[in-house]
């Protein structure tokens, strides 16, 4: 099959494993061996390919060529080579629209003795792949430095924390690792997806965004975000996605506990570029789920000020994780092929599951939300209005402010040239405030939004701008109110600050603090108003990722007016360094040491260092009962590289009380010394 080759040939030479993966619409190559000198004018040759379990030639599942006698499959081509002596070098190009994945292959002899098929022989079996490389590609991009990034690349970075405070966590991708392509296929066929769909892009995405969660189809990931993992493994502790794929084949497409956002989307981009459609993870910041999707979220608050939970029932994620896949859309006008978002976080349903896209990022920007699929949900993630309102004794709520700026607040992928973040925000979503951003608005209503009907709020003429430093998990900090008077007279303004302990997805857990203050204001001026935060009082509290969410309620005397505003706190995990001793070089041993000091004056318990280093180590796990305040733990691990260039060293600490704990080096492996240039294979058996 010159599976060396061809691989190399296809871009499809980091794949691990024996068997030869090529692209669409590109010829490979490969020899048959004859028992004696072919003659294509009066031998009858034919050649099978076959995919699935019932093969059909109307179907494209069966294809069958003739062997130098013309060709009546005007899909796919072949022609003769090279003939030397029995050996018959072929080419054959899959069509640029076929089926993606694993074909058998069949030589058939038909002559006045009947007809001789050989064996079934899985050393012969090809994958075919999509083909970013050609332009007949529904999946083609035309810049090899995007391919690289968003086809080739193994390892990536995924960026989460909240807007003020983006931290990085790498993810090993692994889309070439042994076995992983396999995966892919296997979660195709175990989620019944016809081969039909195969060769659409569209239509993967779209089946792929349903089959990555388990929640109504036994897909790869069960969804946790209630903080109690102890049947399955803390979506914080993941490495990357190699380990959960060849986890849910090996164990007979169990869904793999447990996943969020971020693991959603780091296993769906793997699934993507292994299969050959670029993608990329998205990270949007202050991310709304919108229930029904009217643009409104609605947060209301007691009388108090504080949020009725009960009422509440929309939320704003400090950021939320979905993927872009690039790809022409046949179904769309032209303007909107690109770019595309896929969302495999079960959040709500389309067309009865649980999935979201494809939708144009192009469409969306524009407000264009009539198109397939999802664009609706997604717009309102990007573009929603916060809604407070207050409810009274009976149950009454009336609209006390809107803020049209907190949601979407930035929205980032890796950059294609480093591991810093792009921001692409402005492919999202125009200026906040600019005529073209009203145009967006209407446009959207055309389409079926509900209309903004509450806007323009009353005035309130103040503005309250909420910053703190960013403290690190248990430490004591300030909260500082800067209240700007915009209006010409002096203003009153009294103010309850409410403190929570916040899930990443928005969703509060304990009040911990409830303060009010007061303060006046001069015309035209700024005052200032400080709170304590004591750790005292949160820590106690605290659920993973360590966030803290704090809501303003204000009232402004002169204008009877109301102002209300939200702040996420992030608190800091703790260091976890990595450190590298010894020349790191091909066929030379070095050493990696993982070192953590437990600051707190808590016991951790239940704790799990994870390492992983793609292309250098497998994952490493060792697992601790217990680390005393103080103590400490050091983990060592002795590494031979066996190929050169750029790798990535991981490592994440987790147990209950701590989530979040990364850290990553980037190290260069030095080619080794003396190394000789391997002979070259000959092309035809020996």
């Amino acid at each position: 099959m010159r599976v060396t080759e061809n691989k190399n040939d296809h871009n499809t030479h980091k794949y691990i494993g024996s068997h030869l993966i090529v692209r669409r619409n590109k010829e490979f190559t490969f020899i048959i061996n004859f028992d004696r000198e072919f003659n294509e004018n009066k031998d009858n040759v034919q050649l099978e390919f076959l995919i699935g379990s019932s093969p059909n030639e109307n179907r494209g599942t069966y294809i069958i060529m003739p062997l130098g006698k013309g060709n009546p499959n005007v899909r796919w081509k072949i022609r003769v080579v090279e003939k030397q002596g029995n050996y018959v070098t072929v080419g054959v190009t899959p069509d640029a629209s076929c089926f993606i994945g694993r074909f058998r292959t069949f030589v058939v002899v038909h002559s006045d003795l009947g007809i001789q098929r050989t064996d079934r022989n899985t050393d012969t079996d090809f994958y075919v792949l999509y083909n970013p490389w050609d332009p007949a590609d529904q999946v083609y991009m035309d810049d090899d430095e995007d391919r690289q990034e968003y086809v080739m690349n193994d390892v990536g970075i995924i960026y989460n924390g909240d807007f003020n405070n983006i931290t990085v966590r790498s993810w090993n991708y692994g889309q070439f690792e042994d076995g992983v392509l396999d995966a892919c296929l296997l979660i195709l066929d175990a989620g019944k997806v016809p081969l039909i769909y195969r060769g659409n892009a569209t239509e993967l995405v779209r089946q792929g965004s349903a089959l990555m969660n388990a929640q109504d189809d036994d897909g790869v990931l069960v969804g946790n975000w209630s903080g109690e993992y102890s049947e399955g493994i803390a979506p914080t502790a993941w490495t990357g996605s190699t380990e959960i794929l060849l986890k849910y084949a090996k164990e007979g497409c169990v869904p793999v506990c447990f996943g969020q956002c971020w693991v959603f989307a780091g296993v769906l981009n793997t699934f993507m570029r292994c299969l050959g459609i670029p993608g990329r993870v998205i990270t949007n910041f202050s991310s709304a789920h919108d229930n029904n999707g009217n643009l409104k979220t609605d947060i209301v608050l007691d009388e108090e000020g504080k949020t009725d939970r009960s009422r509440t029932r929309d939320s704003i994620w400090n950021y939320h994780c979905w993927n872009e896949v690039f790809m022409k859309r046949p179904d769309l006008p032209e303007k909107y092929s690109g770019w595309q978002v896929i969302d495999s976080t079960p959040q709500e349903t389309s067309d009865g599951l649980y999935r979201c896209g494809p939708t144009s990022v192009n469409a969306i920007k524009e407000g264009e939300l009539s198109f397939p699929f999802d664009a609706k949900f997604v717009f309102a993630e990007l573009n929603s209005d916060v809604i407070y309102r207050q409810s009274d004794k009976q149950g009454k709520t009336k609209i006390i402010y809107v803020d049209t700026q907190y949601v979407g607040k930035i929205v980032v992928t890796k950059n294609r040239d480093s591991s810093e973040y792009e921001d692409i925000t402005s492919t999202y979503k125009y200026a906040e405030g600019s005529i073209k951003e009203r145009e967006v608005m209407l446009n959207a209503e055309r389409c079926g939004i509900g209309a903004r009907d509450y806007l323009p709020a009353t005035e309130a003429g103040v503005d309250i701008e909420i910053q703190a430093d960013t403290p690190k998990f248990g430490d004591n900090f300030k909260l500082t109110l800067n209240i700007k008077n915009k209006t010409s007279q002096t203003c009153s303004i009294s103010a309850t600050i409410t403190g929570c302990v916040a899930f990443y997805t928005g969703v509060t857990s304990t009040t911990f603090m409830l303060v009010n203050q007061a303060a006046t204001v001069e015309a035209s001026k700024t005052e200032s108003l400080t709170v304590d935060v004591n750790v005292a009082e949160y820590a106690p509290y605290l659920v993973e990722q360590g966030k803290l969410l704090f809501l303003v309620y204000g009232y402004i005397d002169e204008t009877d007016t109301y102002i209300s505003k939200m702040k996420v706190v992030t608190l800091q995990a703790p260091q976890l360094p990595i450190k590298v001793s010894g020349t790191p070089q091909v066929g030379k041993e070095f050493t990696v040491n993982v070192e953590f000091q437990n600051p707190y004056n808590f016991i951790l318990q239940k704790v799990q260092l994870r390492l992983d280093g793609p292309g250098l180590m497998p994952i490493k796990i060792k697992n601790y009962s217990q680390i005393l305040p103080g103590g400490s733990v050091r983990y060592k691990v002795l590494v031979v590289p066996q190929s050169s260039g750029k790798k990535v060293l991981m490592a994440v600490l987790d147990c209950p009380l701590l989530r979040q704990v990364t850290n990553q080096l980037e190290i260069e492996i030095l080619k080794e010394q003396n190394a000789t240039t391997a002979p070259r294979q000959p092309t035809a058996p020996q």
